[in-house]
């Protein structure tokens, strides 16, 4: 079962008297389950106890996975602890038919401003590599084109982000990078997003619904999807334009919501919102030990910028949906 209804984010957190133990229970969750790259001596390193500097929000989830907002890390340690680790991340990104219009400035924004630093694998799914613009990259920093065909429907296309990615996790992702950060193009960084995300398995909050009950949460709602979530259970409403985790986390979720796409569609039905319908009914059932805030997944032209986001770090574009998706 989720929170109640009427859980919020923003606010006083209902929490807040056993956040000590909440995390001192969360380092002995990172020594039985593993936390990638990092021991437990570097998890309390790292994140400062207590969700000190933040009594405005929510820090922790019911399974006391942290929730990442400004003021909840620091992040010069965790850099170090990285480094020392020789980690190396995987992002992916489509850019498929007309949405390679967006390539570039994602691309520029992310050198600027993704985990900088450190080891980046760009992997640019694209059914036009020759139209990929070339970018100066940091030293440490690749950019591998991988060639897929494209899709009548940006429906199809979102849907397959979920194949294509669990079946290049096999086949080469598994022993090239250590995470995986998996986005969608028509963004910009904007901001800070580095290590800091990094777990076994994340999931961002999707900005529409942050403070929202989750009774209006736009889960699949019919018993007949396989992404279907009733109305009395769900935790938190997930964006798919921003998830990710270790490579073998990331492969096992994107396998799963693949499977379940195409039990769907034997059966004839496809969920309200496609992969994110399958994505968050993965994530209510395989807890993220990292929960994303709105800073990492944010819309300034339809939300502004309210007080509680202290950083607006990965952003949407402003475009005409209709437009790109049918031209």
């Amino acid at each position: 079962m989720g929170p109640t209804p009427g859980y919020h984010l923003a606010g006083k957190p209902q929490y807040c008297s056993l956040r000590l133990v909440a995390f001192l229970l969360i380092i002995l969750l990172f020594v039985f389950f593993g936390a990638g790259v990092l021991s437990p001596r570097m998890l309390m390193l790292g994140t400062r106890q207590e969700g000190a500097g933040r009594k405005d929000v929510l820090v922790l989830t019911p399974w006391l996975a942290p929730i990442v907002w400004e003021g909840t890390f620091n992040i010069d340690i965790l850099n170090e602890q990285f480094r020392v680790q020789n980690v190396t991340i995987g992002l992916t990104v489509f850019a498929i038919k007309k949405y390679m219009v967006f390539l570039k400035l994602f691309l520029e924004t992310a050198e600027e401003h993704f985990m900088v630093g450190h080891k980046v694998n760009y992997y640019v799914f694209t059914d036009r590599p020759a139209d990929v613009p070339r970018v100066p990259l940091r030293g440490g920093r690749r950019l591998l084109v991988l060639e897929v065909p494209g899709a009548a429907r940006w429906q199809d296309v979102s849907m397959r982000r979920m194949e294509m990615i669990g079946s290049f996790c096999a086949q080469r992702f598994l022993r090239e990078v250590d995470f995986l950060v998996c986005a969608d193009v028509d963004m910009r960084f904007r901001d800070h997003v580095g290590v800091e995300i990094l777990s076994q398995l994340f999931g961002t909050l999707h900005p529409g619904f942050y403070g929202a009950a989750r009774e209006a949460f736009t889960y699949e709602r019919r018993p007949q999807s396989r992404a279907h979530i009733p109305r009395d259970q769900g935790d938190f409403y997930y964006m798919g334009a921003f998830f990710g985790g270790s490579v073998a986390e990331v492969h096992r979720l994107t396998t799963a919501c693949h499977q379940a796409m195409m039990a769907d569609w034997a059966n004839g039905i496809e969920a309200v919102w496609h992969d994110e319908s399958h994505l968050n009914r993965y994530l209510l059932d395989h807890k993220p030990t990292k929960v994303l805030s709105p800073e990492y997944m944010w819309d300034e032209q339809l939300l502004g910028w309210p007080a509680i986001m202290k950083k607006l770090r990965y952003v949407a574009v402003p475009k005409d949906h209709q437009e790109i998706r049918h031209r």
